[in-house]
């Protein structure tokens, strides 16, 4: 008995929601992207069972767990289709294959500064997992304060036919840059907010994200001496 599926996209239902592309993908390419939908799905879990596994296991072994929580997410069919059409990529389930690479995401949110990187040794560390792309937003951050580890790996999902290598994107970060992250991603990227608020809480928000970095070190070293 299956106890709980994962929502599966229907042709019918992905035909309902195009709406907003200038071109519709051609009936047998949808079928063949839902099928790539499914895989990712797959993939995405793949990941996140792994994580799972990982962070019990440190549990067991130093009774400590670097995982806070995490949270996944897939790019919904037509937010995917609208971002093939802006980057100019053909609207076939080949091009999106070869060019998108977020289409499954995990965030991984951690207790503190060094579990982060714990987190991600621990990952790649695994035989059957491939680091494709890194982005170190914590020891370089963006102008605006943001502050994250980004990966992307790759893992293979098996299938009827044989296995086949899926990336999954990891974003990797502690409980105060989620914090931060949410709330400058409500007051950059809603539409109804006012630009001088944006200006104004933007540099303000920048400022918080230093004065953050400091109050997590300080709250590391505290963690160290106590384990």
């Amino acid at each position: 008995m299956i106890l709980e599926r994962q929502n599966v996209v229907n042709l019918k239902k992905l035909q309902s929601q195009l709406g907003g592309l200038e071109k519709r993908p051609e009936i047998d390419e949808l079928s063949k992207m839902i099928k790539i939908f499914q895989l990712y799905q797959a993939g995405q879990k793949e990941i996140s069972t792994k994580l799972e596994n990982l962070d019990s296991e440190f549990q067991v072994n130093y009774d400590y767990n670097p995982i806070h929580h995490m949270e996944s997410r897939m790019k919904d069919m037509q937010s995917l289709l609208q971002k093939a059409e802006r980057k100019g990529y053909a609207l076939t389930a080949e091009s999106i294959q070869k060019n998108i690479y977020d289409i499954a995401g995990i965030r991984v949110i951690t207790n503190y500064l060094d579990d982060i990187y714990k987190v991600e040794k621990l990952l790649t560390n695994q035989t059957d997992v491939t680091l494709l792309e890194r982005k170190d937003y914590i020891k370089q951050p963006k102008e605006s304060g943001y502050r994250s580890l980004h990966i992307i790996v790759k893992v293979p999902v098996f299938q009827s036919k044989g296995p086949i290598d899926v990336p999954v994107e990891i974003q990797i970060r502690t409980v105060g840059m989620d914090m931060w992250a949410s709330l400058e991603h409500k007051l950059r990227y809603k539409t109804n907010v006012d630009s001088k608020l944006v200006d104004k809480y933007g540099d303000q928000l920048k400022g918080y994200a230093d004065e953050l970095e400091q109050i997590e070190r300080g709250m590391q070293e505290i963690h160290k001496d106590l384990i």
